[in-house]
């Protein structure tokens, strides 16, 4: 069900080239732990804004600071059709509320074109900061709690593929290796 949402919100949003480089699986920067946010100023706010648009333009529908290389406790949501409802976390928390887990279908600009079942807990509370610096809180369920636990998980190095067996994470590794070296070969 969540699969079909997911699939759904992307094709709605129009493919352009993205502002900010995503980085792509394997690349060892993506496991780099995030570090808390001290001060919310006007050089958060802009990379916020240039985060929404890299994740619009990708598309997808949310974005850690680690999959473009800054590594901040920052992510960026927005699960609405229309774009119109972005979501922005600093220093995100959360706090599972029911372990009962759920599979969910997931994707990730940072593994381009692979889609698989992950189990995550469908009932979250969340803790964070808005783009002002004002603390907030949440108790998501369902997609966006699926997608919090996914972004939180780039924040702290991790990725969905880690979540597959060694045999599938090696598969999809190789494949996009071969790709990455053929998109660095000369024209």
């Amino acid at each position: 069900m969540l699969a079909v949402v997911y699939a759904r919100l992307l094709e709605t949003r129009h493919k352009q080239m993205p502002i900010l480089n995503i980085l792509e699986f394997p690349d060892p920067r993506l496991r780099t732990v995030a570090k808390p946010v001290t001060a919310v100023d006007d050089r958060i706010r802009t990379l916020l804004d240039d985060m929404l648009e890299t994740m619009y333009q990708a598309p997808g529908i949310g974005l850690a600071a680690t999959q473009i290389n800054v590594h901040q406790r920052i992510i960026v949501m927005d699960l609405s059709e229309d774009a119109s409802e972005p979501l922005v976390l600093i220093n995100p928390e959360i706090e599972i509320l029911d372990s009962e887990t759920c599979p969910n279908q997931e994707g990730c600009l940072s593994v381009p074109g692979y889609y698989e079942t992950v189990e995550r807990p469908a009932h979250i509370r969340l803790k964070a900061l808005d783009r002002d610096g004002t603390p907030f809180e949440l108790e998501p369920e369902d997609l966006m709690a699926v997608c919090i636990q996914h972004e939180i998980d780039h924040l702290d190095g991790k990725l969905f593929v880690d979540y597959l067996s060694a045999f599938k994470r090696g598969r999809i590794k190789k494949k996009l290796e071969k790709l990455h070296r053929r998109q660095d070969e000369p024209a």
